[in-house]
């Protein structure tokens, strides 16, 4: 098998929840031009249209269901649902995610509660149904966040949901590794995303995430979309349980000069 052969991704069949917008839509998007055709979830009916008309122009079909996947119910029928409209599903990509950014002493339970809910509860409901349909040679892949593996002031609920995920990740890898489905999670450092715009509009802010990467840049969508490629590929078929970091080599070190 070529080198290409091995991340192709031709016949394969993706869902891809929070696709309306940010990484997600980029991640459905890579997904499709590697040769996926992708089902698309989210809340922004209008949004996730957009979406899905950006996958059918790569060249892939496109699935769009709105749904809020904290409502109970909803991720096992959207999951049956992308399954009965793809023929089946090989890879379950959990993105969707929130967080609300105050300190710990500021974040109410509604705020703990409505976080973990969709960024953990949320995708483990996804996996679950997911998994139950999936066959030898599945990928599951979640969306983490290096604030679950250091300390950083992205708030509380936001970094428990996070590290969670990804020992989630380690023990559904363990579980699900004697029925062929590779479970793996991506840790990001900064993106410009919906969800970080506000941060990396503040000029100083910026300046210190910067001094603390040592790529010396805020990640670009196409530095996540590879690794996510990667890992639904028949090129990631040896490696399950694992969190590969996509952060500029943030994480590598707590010395960041002048940060």
């Amino acid at each position: 098998m070529s080198a290409l052969e091995l991340f192709s991704l031709r016949g394969r069949r993706a869902l891809v929840t929070g696709a309306s917008r940010g990484l997600g839509r980029h991640v459905a998007l890579g997904l499709a031009r590697a040769g996926a055709d992708v089902a698309l979830v989210a809340r922004d009916a209008a949004a996730l249209g957009e979406t899905a008309r950006h996958v059918e122009a790569a060249g892939a079909r496109a699935i769009a269901l709105e749904a809020d996947l904290v409502r109970p119910g909803e991720p096992a029928r959207v999951v049956a649902a992308a399954r009965d409209a793809l023929g089946g599903l090989d890879v379950l990509v959990n993105n969707a995610g929130t967080n609300v950014r105050k300190p710990a002493l500021e974040t109410s339970d509604a705020d703990f509660e409505a976080i973990l809910r969709l960024n953990l509860g949320a995708a483990f409901a996804c996996a679950r149904a997911a998994a139950e349909h999936m066959e030898r040679g599945a990928r599951l892949i979640n969306i983490g966040s290096v604030a679950g593996h250091v300390a950083i002031p992205t708030g509380v609920a936001y970094a428990a949901s996070k590290a969670a995920l990804a020992q989630m990740t380690r023990v559904l890898a363990l579980e699900w590794g004697p029925r062929g489905i590779n479970v793996n999670c991506v840790a990001p450092w900064y993106f410009r995303t919906p969800l970080t715009e506000a941060v990396l509009d503040d000029p100083p802010t910026l300046a210190r995430i910067l001094r603390a990467t040592p790529l010396g840049r805020i990640g670009e969508p196409d530095d996540l979309v590879g690794v996510v490629v990667f890992l639904a590929s028949k090129a990631a078929a040896y490696v399950t349980g694992q969190t590969i970091a996509v952060d500029g080599g943030m994480s590598s070190s707590a010395f960041h000069p002048d940060a």
